[in-house]
């Protein structure tokens, strides 16, 4: 054996997650990270983001070390904002390579996000096996593009629309933090009580908060069965806390649920947007749902999100512009008084799920690694 090859051995395997900017790009890319580490102890992560990114603020908390370009959106932005989004990747290309041959890692992969895009073309120009990771049904813009480029493409869905090479396509869900997924048994003392969680991603959705306190008053005597776990965020906790106070129902509001594992155990149905990270922490537990998505996604991809767990009988599907207090209030009821209907969704939602996604993506990883 080569003194090259015998220093590779005790460096490990060096991997670069490129991307995030939101929790559903973010919390993915966590996922596959703890699960690279967990291999091998001398394998190690670099994280390449942004300084506005959800990144800056949560992966000092995981211990991940995070570096950053400067790069910004170009679709959607407006042409002020996308021409100097434009202006801004030669840039963050020069940076991308600058950190790249100072990590010298095997892979990049790519997990949506502004930056993305120039760390992994720039690892492809220099001859790094690279690949992407596509949390939603419908792929965003950049990861369309790097399609074209990389060696692998990890799916959460099926790639109905064919945006990417077929040989370059594995399906493998969509990773979920073991945190989310562990001891998922729990014991229910009182079968009568039905929970209900309700979110709307970790800043809240004000549409969903306003449409729940709605509905409080036509749930007739179901609302004194139903005990509620509602994340407001910060800008409605005090409307929705009084307006759970007013109606005498058995709430526990809070901006943000650290512990989102405890409250997805506990949960009978959960009511939230359909982000890929819901979709997936929602499967990979084996919830009923009832799923209202986020009418400005970009491409209307919450929607095509929420179809697949409708169609396959996961979930209910609400339209925003459909979504009102007696509509949700109806579900809900019908719902409480069905639990052979929930167990059938449950059943249906854990089908769908996949607790091995971050183990899959980084068996075929390190599968390219060595190829």
């Amino acid at each position: 054996m080569s003194m090259e090859t015998l220093q590779e051995n005790e460096r490990g395997v060096r991997l670069i997650i490129a991307g995030g900017g939101t929790g559903g790009h973010l919390f993915p890319a966590v996922a596959i990270a703890e699960e690279f580490l967990k291999r091998d102890s001398r394998n190690s992560v670099l994280f390449i983001g942004t300084e506005r990114g959800l990144e800056s603020k949560v992966l000092r908390d995981y211990g991940y070390p995070l570096r950053t370009i400067q790069v910004e959106g170009i679709k959607g932005k407006g042409i002020l904002r996308s021409i100097r989004g434009l202006s801004r990747i030669p840039g963050s290309m020069v940076q991308s390579r600058s950190i790249i041959r100072e990590f010298s890692p095997h892979i990049v992969l790519g997990v949506g996000g502004y930056a993305s895009g120039p760390a992994v073309m720039t690892a492809h120009f220099m001859g790094i096996k690279t690949a992407i990771a596509e949390q939603n049904a419908l792929p965003g813009f950049t990861n369309k593009i790097l399609g074209r480029f990389v060696k692998r493409v990890f799916l959460t869905f099926p790639d109905r629309e064919k945006s990417f090479p077929e040989k370059k396509v594995v399906i493998t869900g969509n990773p979920v933090r073991a945190e989310i997924y562990e001891d998922t048994e729990v014991i229910r003392e009182d079968e009568e009580m039905f929970t209900l969680l309700v979110f709307g991603g970790s800043q809240g959705a004000s549409g969903i908060n306003r449409v729940v306190t709605e509905s409080m008053t036509c749930l007739g005597d179901v609302k004194d069965k139903l005990m509620v776990m509602h994340q407001t965020g910060e800008k409605d906790l005090d409307e929705v806390s009084k307006a759970y106070r007013d109606s005498g129902m058995d709430a526990a509001v809070s901006p943000f649920i650290a512990d989102m594992a405890s409250a997805y155990r506990w949960a009978n149905l959960v009511i939230c947007r359909a982000g890929a990270t819901s979709i997936a922490e929602i499967t990979a537990m084996g919830k009923a749902s009832i799923l209202i998505p986020y009418p400005y996604a970009i491409g209307n991809h919450q929607v095509l999100n929420a179809r697949v767990l409708h169609d396959a009988g996961a979930a209910h599907m609400i339209l925003e512009d459909d979504l009102t207090g007696e509509s949700l209030a109806g579900l809900v009821k019908s719902l409480h008084s069905n639990r052979k209907m929930i167990r059938k969704m449950e059943r249906k939602s854990r089908k769908l799920g996949n607790k091995k996604a971050a183990a899959d993506i980084v068996d075929r990883c390190l599968a390219l690694q060595k190829a």
